[in-house]
């Protein structure tokens, strides 16, 4: 028996949620064989309310790490929390030198619940290393807007203009993740290949536990594709996984619920409707 090899670059939350846990427990839920280079090391300090310290690996770690995980021959590759310019590089260049083209790239550019980008440079590079590469990139409705330079989008218009421009930046496919932000009866995403938008939607879930949801969206896509599923294919299967996800987040503690990542084998999953738009 052999396994399709997943790889995410990405940051290790202390808290395990998100981050590298998060794509790990993801990519073992979709029953391939996940890797992973660490980025940070992300911490929530419990008597100051969660907040987040991100402690930076050295260069020379990550690069060995990206040496010992795509010398294996990588089906699928995802990146997440990159702190610095230079690692943002790093990890681009080393991906492009990889052959892979299942790239998912998740702009990550702050911790949940913080709302400072961790470096203002790291979006250009991201702009400049990264989206080229992406077979599917999958900002939410703060990091489409900042890789658009549009602004925040708060309509389904001003995500299409988002999405068009991302995928001008050399992203084969964008999906937005609007979720329950936008002001809409359904938490929906937007899908575009360049050519098309398509909006997927779901039911509301009223919970605050949802710890981790990107980065499990992100990692689900990722798996799919190295599966063999269609980027389509891939996108709506992965809607539906971080759907029953979120349905079924639990209580951490008083700070933090995280999502249940193998809620869909247990509980199945919530319908997901398209509709192009």
């Amino acid at each position: 028996m052999s396994l399709k090899k997943t790889l995410t670059i990405a940051g290790t939350d202390a808290s395990g949620g998100a981050g590298l846990q998060a794509d790990l427990k993801t990519f073992q839920e979709h029953g391939t064989y996940g890797m992973c280079a660490v980025t940070v090391v992300a911490t929530m300090d419990p008597d100051n309310n969660w907040s987040h310290g991100v402690y930076t690996l050295p260069i020379d770690v990550l690069k060995a790490q990206l040496k010992t995980t795509l010398s294996t021959g990588v089906d699928a590759v995802k990146t997440g929390m990159i702190s610095t310019e230079e690692a943002i590089q790093v990890a681009g260049e080393a991906i492009a030198n990889s052959g892979t083209t299942n790239v998912v790239i998740d702009p990550v550019m702050v911790c949940k619940g913080e709302d400072e980008v961790l470096n203002p440079g790291n979006v250009e590079a991201m702009i400049k290393y990264l989206l080229p590469q992406a077979l599917v990139t999958t900002p939410n409705l703060f990091e489409a807007g900042q890789l658009a330079g549009t602004g925040t989008p708060k309509t389904i218009e001003e995500l299409k203009v988002a999405a068009q421009k991302i995928h001008e930046l050399g992203a084969k496919n964008v999906i937005i993740k609007g979720g329950k932000a936008l002001q809409h009866e359904k938490a929906i995403d937007l899908f575009s290949d360049g050519e098309k938008f398509i909006l997927l939607e779901a039911d509301k879930v009223d919970t605050t536990y949802n710890h981790g949801a990107g980065c499990t969206f992100a990692a689900a896509i990722t798996a799919n594709l190295a599966n063999g599923l269609s980027v389509r294919e891939a996108v709506l299967e992965s809607k539906a996984f971080v759907a029953a996800a979120i349905e079924h987040g639990w209580k951490l503690n008083q700070f933090v619920g995280p999502v249940m990542h193998g809620a869909k084998g247990v509980y199945g999953a919530p319908k997901i409707t398209t509709t192009e738009v």
